[in-house]
């Protein structure tokens, strides 16, 4: 997949991948849904961050979740 290029399929990916490594237990709480193109580089480097790290401290958990809740769309 390349990540490079901004598309819906690329924002659907990197959430799926951010819930998956992240444990997400609300999971109807993140949805690709909620996120468009426009955030892209944002979410991007909240994807390269998630997947570089192994584990994650409750606060780190937060603040990634508390990151992502401020990229959604607002409608």
């Amino acid at each position: 997949m390349n990540l490079t290029i901004k598309s819906t399929e690329n924002v659907e990916y990197m959430i799926e991948e951010i819930k998956n490594k992240l444990k997400v237990l609300n999971l109807g709480a993140i949805k690709p849904s909620h996120f468009d193109e426009e955030m892209y580089e944002e979410l991007k480097d909240i994807y390269d961050l998630v997947m570089k790290k192994n584990s994650f401290s409750p606060n780190e958990m937060q603040a990634l979740v508390e990151e992502l809740g401020s990229l959604r769309k607002n409608k």
